[in-house]
């Protein structure tokens, strides 16, 4: 294990940044991480985890560069899955009123907005618990419609059957987004409506069908640093890891189940994205659904600790955002740049 003493030691923080890379491998050079490493990562003095990230980050990234996506719903409310955190599924009373699936017109003409505030990713999320033939159809018209529009394309459609991740990637899908949420082992605390390897099942078939990666998951939902350790672990040990890594801070709504836990400390927020940049050295890690409730400073601790990439408007699917003049100011103050 990592000390996480707080006596003042010899050795410089290169010292203990040497000795964790002899202990857990150089990041790029892994192809396995142990539950325990990941987590003597997040033991670490705060200063030596950081120092870590940032080093493993500029290895692999231009340190001041931000990947900004937007994201929209394209259809909204009445989810049949019991995630113990979404304000989407029926069985909660949460006020998200149900919403038919956009028009095509309506969603290229949000995709064009995202795109004149500097966007390069355009997200759509459908509140499914998989997509049928009918809905697939509809999703590869709006697909080809925002491709065309010179913007990455990502979607968010629930579990997908066989077949349907070719269909998707025929009509220029470049990223598919299937969250994990949390470690195998939390995960039935979480979700009972589907299992872990209904989600790996799903993930599988994008990349069979030459999709990019986009996983993830969500912290602070009452797990513990070891759940944390576990889900960047599960993640981290894919071949490959995903490109994409959305880290989200949970945002409790009223009448989910999960409202009312206690709150996790920003700082193991901060770790947890740490964590997962040693660990994903080559990934997009975001900082995803949260950004809100985190003061300016807790975003700068962020992507100091590597975080590169957020969502970026007013609305996520059914949450708020920092406005995108937000946003502006922060990177100014920060100094940094729009990819």
């Amino acid at each position: 294990m990592i000390e996480s003493s707080t006596k003042p030691a010899k050795s410089t923080s290169i010292d203990r940044t040497a000795a964790l890379g002899a202990q857990c491998g150089h990041a790029h050079e892994r192809s396995t991480w142990q539950i325990t490493q990941v987590q003597s990562l997040l033991d670490m003095s705060f200063n030596d985890l950081i120092h870590q990230a940032q080093t493993v980050h500029r290895q692999y990234h231009d340190a001041n560069t931000i990947q900004l996506s937007t994201l929209i719903s394209v259809k909204t409310g009445g989810c049949p899955e019991d995630c113990g955190y979404c304000p989407q599924a029926a069985r909660y009373h949460t006020g998200v009123e149900n919403q038919d699936m956009l028009s095509s017109d309506t969603v290229v003409e949000a995709a064009l907005a995202a795109k004149a505030e500097g966007a390069t990713r355009f997200c759509m999320g459908a509140a499914w618990r998989g997509p049928k033939q009918r809905d697939i159809d509809r999703m590869t018209e709006i697909i080809e419609a925002v491709k065309a529009l010179g913007l990455e394309t990502c979607a968010t459609l629930g579990m997908l059957k066989p077949g349907q991740a070719e269909q998707l990637k025929q009509a220029g899908l470049d990223y598919y987004n299937h969250n994990l949420d949390t470690a195998p082992e939390f995960y039935g605390e979480i979700i009972t409506t589907r299992d872990y390897q209904d989600r790996l099942d799903t993930l599988e078939q994008v990349r069979k069908a030459g999709i990019h990666v986009c996983c993830g998951g969500i912290v602070g939902m009452g797990e513990s640093r070891l759940a944390r350790a576990g889900l960047i672990a599960q993640l981290a040990n894919m071949d490959p890891y995903p490109e994409s890594v959305p880290i989200n801070y949970l945002v409790q709504v009223e009448g989910t189940p999960l409202y009312g836990t206690e709150a996790l400390d920003p700082f193991e927020f901060v770790r947890t994205i740490a964590a997962a940049r040693i660990t994903m050295p080559k990934a997009m890690v975001r900082l995803s659904a949260g950004r809100r409730e985190m003061s300016e400073a807790v975003q700068a601790l962020c992507f100091l600790a590597g975080a590169n990439s957020i969502f970026y408007g007013d609305k996520l699917l059914t949450t708020g955002n920092p406005e995108t003049d937000s946003d502006k100011a922060l990177f100014e103050k920060l100094g940094l740049n729009a990819l």
